[in-house]
């Protein structure tokens, strides 16, 4: 908004100048963004205990340690992150962008639906929430309308093509089949990102890091001079999503300083569906849908546990990890909570590193 409205002036104020680098508007939204989180929080988190009593219902089939040491914690917390995120997006973007607005229609949607699963959650008192199959029917919708935008403002020659790392020139026609290829990629990464969310701090540290990663991708895709120089797929306009990533750090940095070890709340569905969405939306936009395999490694490993524990039980009635999703089987193994999380987000960081390598190594 702040762009739209300021930077026209630039011509008889020069200091609105600053408003056409998109490095500028990142590094605002970041600020912006952590400032939210630290006002907005702490009533925010009060208001949350005062209303939810018991807090987030804790799973009978999960680690002991934490009915007694996470009961009481309230969730939902993924509402700061969305405020802090959509409220510095939208003062810094390019609100005539319409890959911003894409993206945001699918923060927005999957973090509607997070909310109606946490509310169920605790206006019920157990861990179900909303029924599984009406989810994804859900998170489908949303991910396939925003699909079909963004494939309408990508060059043709993109639009409906897959492009693989370490490959400069190599891209494949999915034609229609693109569509639900995309919506997957967004529900994916969305439902992810929820697996991952089963400690504290353990989730939004390596979103903050992917973010992060990708910001600098989608800087470099909406860069003609710097696409071309590394041999990228150049998207136009896709670099006004820094913006929104920027936005993200921010938002994230804030939420941790709350969800650091002893956690005051949990992000809750509200957070890790919508914010996994919006990776995934940012994936599909820059053409760097496997990318998002590697950077968001950690999320990866994390779901592929989830399938080889349920695959392995049903097919030979043994278990190959003590417990899924794999943080809860170092946690049964005996390490504890603290050295996960970090040693989790030191994976986040080398895989990060391994994405954006993919990047040059072309």
């Amino acid at each position: 908004m702040l762009f739209n409205l300021l930077y026209p002036l630039a011509e008889d104020f020069r200091i609105f100048n600053l408003f056409r680098y998109l490095t500028f508007r990142t590094g605002a939204a970041v600020m912006t963004a952590l400032i939210i989180s630290f006002i907005v929080g702490p009533p925010l988190i009060r208001w949350l205990r005062s209303k939810q009593g018991r807090g987030q219902p804790i799973r009978d089939d999960g680690p002991e340690r934490h009915i007694v040491a996470k009961q009481g914690t309230p969730t939902m917390g993924g509402f700061l992150i969305l405020l802090a995120l959509s409220v510095s997006t939208l003062l810094w973007a390019d609100l005539s962008n319409q890959f911003v607005w894409a993206v945001l229609l699918v923060t927005a949607g999957f973090g509607l639906i997070g909310f109606a699963d946490d509310y169920l959650k605790v206006t019920q008192a157990n861990v179900r929430g909303l029924p599984g199959k009406l989810k994804l029917i859900l998170e489908l919708i949303v991910a396939v309308v925003a699909t079909i935008w963004i494939i309408s403002f990508q060059p043709d020659g993109l639009s409906h093509h897959l492009a693989l790392p370490f490959f400069k020139d190599l891209l494949f026609d999915l034609g229609l089949f693109f569509i639900p290829f995309g919506a997957l990629v967004m529900v994916g990464s969305s439902n992810a990102v929820n697996l991952t969310d089963g400690l504290d701090g353990l989730a939004i540290g390596p979103l903050i890091i992917a973010a992060s990663a990708f910001a600098l991708i989608a800087y470099l895709c909406g860069n003609v001079v710097f696409s071309g120089y590394l041999q990228l797929h150049a998207v136009p306009g896709a670099g006004e999503l820094a913006v929104y990533c920027g936005a993200l750090v921010g938002a994230g940095l804030g939420f941790l300083w709350f969800n650091a070890p002893p956690a005051m709340v949990f992000m809750g569905d509200t957070g890790s569906l919508s914010l996994g969405g919006g990776l995934g939306a940012i994936a599909v936009v820059t053409k760097n849908e496997m990318v998002l395999g590697i950077i968001g490694g950690l999320f990866v490993l994390e779901t592929v546990s989830v399938i080889v524990q349920v695959a392995s039980f049903k097919m030979t009635g043994r278990r190959v990890f003590r417990m899924a999703p794999l943080h809860h089987h170092y946690e049964q193994k005996g390490w504890a909570e603290p050295t996960i999380v970090i040693r989790f987000w030191i994976i986040a960081v080398i895989l990060a590193l391994v994405g954006l390598a993919t990047l040059k190594l072309r």
